[in-house]
């Protein structure tokens, strides 16, 4: 009788580096989206004045911020143990696999039915338990977003003020992972001022 599912050596290689790595990913996409949209054009009179255009780095202002690299700590524990779990749930499934192709020449119809069925309950479970933790709407998503919000929210705020300060009409991003700017004349970089402004707290 043929296993009614596909095996694979790995279910799922996501192992706590990975994972790490996808954090980063992922807050890096929050951090990102300060920008998208809103170009914080500053008020109408000033738009009318001047086109000025300028950018910042957002990926170098939270590898900057203490702030941000404390929201990265704390993104980091709560992933931990539950890359540990994870990880747990998939190497006790491989092990039940692996039992099973180990015995299945010498199982009868009813225990390989038996043993199928136990395989597919733990696959089941595992692959539930990655969607709610490591889910776009998941539960680590929920507590990045909860984390990284009030840092985006400071961030805005800096860079709209300098941006009203130097009279810039709008500024852009300038960010790897979403290409919104593809050159940008470094005279026109607020990414320095933006990071000053935040850590001098005004």
């Amino acid at each position: 009788m043929e296993i009614p599912f596909c095996v694979r050596a790995r279910v799922l290689d996501l192992d706590l580096s990975s994972i790490h790595f996808l954090v980063e990913i992922m807050v890096k996409k929050i951090a990102a989206s300060i920008l998208v949209g809103t170009a914080l054009c500053g008020n109408a009179a000033l738009h009318a004045q001047s086109q000025k255009i300028g950018y910042v780095v957002s990926s170098k202002i939270f590898q900057e911020l203490t702030e941000a690299q404390e929201a990265q700590r704390k993104i980091d524990a709560i992933t931990k143990p539950l890359a540990d779990s994870l990880e747990a749930m998939e190497k006790n499934l491989q092990a039940q696999v692996d039992e099973y192709q180990k015995k299945e020449a010498m199982m009868n119809e009813s225990a390989k039915r038996v043993a199928q069925q136990e395989i597919l309950e733990l696959e089941r479970k595992y692959n539930q338990f990655r969607i709610e933790k490591f889910g776009s709407d998941g539960e680590l998503a929920r507590e990045q977003e909860k984390i990284i919000n009030p840092i985006r929210e400071r961030i805005k705020k800096a860079i709209e003020s300098v941006a009203k300060e130097e009279r810039y009409g709008f500024v852009f991003d300038k960010t790897e992972q979403l290409q919104i700017l593809l050159y940008g004349d470094s005279n026109h970089d607020l990414t320095f001022k933006v990071l000053d402004k935040l850590r001098r707290g005004k």
